[in-house]
């Protein structure tokens, strides 16, 4: 699944925690749903999107920096219609590439983007109710269905061998109910479930994944309830459930719900560990902390200069001012990297995920299927 760069960088990164080997892409701005949880479209429409003159000199980059995983994101990465493009100017260049996609791709864009070497895939789905998921969505009528048809297409097309299928599940008020349904859905299927809590802001400061609607925010009488189901899917990865998330991340989860102070950045004196393990790439190629955050100089990453830039003492600081002044995050990925580089548990637990113990996929599944799967679990949910 991961090629000799990806392998090589990871084990640097254990070792030294000052390797970047994680970087999300936000490849564009647009996309297709509204969703209620999300702010990205508003919040990174202020630029245009690179090149894919541009997007090779930034693989090129990045392999020569040693980066492992490229997240594409958006918006909505098969807005674009060079997508299999992208794809494959890190997978060529030994970049491990991963989609992250409301699940509302054609059968053609599929079919392209795995020949171009996308093997890699993750699909939001946050309920096995259509017309929950649908409200989540942003009241998109049918978004559900093509969602799960969607992934029906990918276990038709992806191979068994070297690819990895995951659901995106943003716990939040509407689908509390929902959220073990998925689990067990997913690992009917042969794929993970990862958890991300609602993130919720206000207009002085919009941030990308952030909403700016109050109403998401978990009330204090949620707290117990939402604790709940933490424990419950706690105790179903404990099961063999396919649960990605690791047991300090859930723990956050109830603090950060809470407005508590979150614990996953300790062993890094409170800091998270952009850009030392990990930083994000606007759709204007500029570098930016993650995806909350933005540098004021403008750094881009296309600059055949920015592997000694990001080597730069000045440089270093400058992000740590940014990173300094922030509260945290609980954005599955960037908790998660800092977790499995620092926690020894959550290390073995990430090298079971992909290398030990891959998950069993019973690939592939007509949408008959699929459907029937979701049907049964949704229906049986008290058991």
């Amino acid at each position: 699944m991961f090629s000799n760069l990806s392998k090589n960088s990871l084990a640097k990164a254990v070792i030294t925690k000052n390797q970047p080997i994680y970087v999300q892409f936000y490849i564009t701005a647009r996309c297709n749903l509204t969703c209620q949880q999300c702010n990205i479209i508003y919040a990174n429409s202020d630029m245009r999107e690179c090149t894919i003159s541009e997007i090779e000199k930034i693989a090129d980059n990045l392999a020569e920096m040693g980066v492992a995983i490229v997240l594409l994101t958006g918006g909505e990465p098969f807005i674009r219609r060079d997508l299999p493009e992208i794809i494959y100017a890190f997978e060529s260049r030994g970049l491990h590439v991963r989609m992250q996609t409301n699940g509302l791709a054609t059968e053609e864009q599929i079919h392209a983007a795995i020949d171009a070497g996308g093997t890699d895939i993750s699909i939001s789905l946050d309920s096995l109710q259509p017309k929950v998921q649908d409200k989540v969505n942003g009241d998109f009528n049918g978004s559900w269905t093509k969602a799960i048809q969607t992934i029906g297409k990918f276990t038709r097309y992806l191979p068994k061998e070297g690819s990895f299928g995951s659901l995106g599940c943003v716990l939040q008020r509407d689908n509390l109910d929902d959220v073990e349904q998925v689990i067990k859905f997913g690992t009917k299927i042969g794929w993970y479930t990862s958890l991300v809590p609602v993130h919720v802001t206000h207009f002085a400061a919009p941030r990308g994944f952030r909403t700016f609607d109050k109403k998401q925010s978990f009330l204090p009488e949620e707290y117990a309830k939402v604790d709940s189901v933490l424990q419950n899917v706690h105790q179903m990865r404990k099961n063999g459930y396919l649960l990605y998330d690791s047991d300090q991340y859930l723990e956050d989860i109830k603090s950060f719900i809470r407005d508590g102070s979150i614990k996953w950045r300790d062993k890094n004196n409170g800091l998270c560990d952009s850009p030392n393990l990990y930083f994000a790439i606007l759709p204007n190629g500029k570098f930016a902390p993650c995806c909350d955050h933005r540098l004021p100089s403008d750094i881009y990453t296309f600059d055949k200069n920015f592997p000694k830039i990001f080597r730069k003492k000045s440089f270093r600081d400058e992000v740590k001012i940014v990173t300094s002044a922030c509260d945290g995050c609980m954005y599955g990925s960037y908790p998660e990297m800092t977790i499995a580089m620092r926690y020894f548990r959550a290390t073995v637990q990430r090298i079971g995920n992909f290398v030990v113990a891959p998950p069993k996929k019973p690939w592939p599944l007509e949408d008959e299927e699929i459907f029937t799967i979701a049907d049964e679990i949704y229906n049986n949910r008290e058991s």
